[in-house]
């Protein structure tokens, strides 16, 4: 996936969520958890592109 084209796509999450921060009225919780989430889902999915996810599944935690 070319750098451009994950740039928009931050450029347009980050708006969209900026949006739907300022105008849709709800509860500070809830959008601290909604912010959560989506941050949460864009640094998984940018780890998926630039193809470090796979290191993710080689880490064990506890007793084998």
């Amino acid at each position: 996936m070319p750098l451009v084209q994950v740039v928009l796509v931050l450029v347009v999450v980050g708006v969209l969520l900026w949006l739907v921060d300022r105008f849709i009225p709800m509860a500070s919780s809830i959008k601290s958890i909604l912010n959560a989430v989506v941050t949460i889902a864009v640094v998984l999915w940018l780890l998926n592109v630039f193809g470090l996810m796979h290191y993710l599944t080689n880490i064990h935690v506890g007793k084998p």
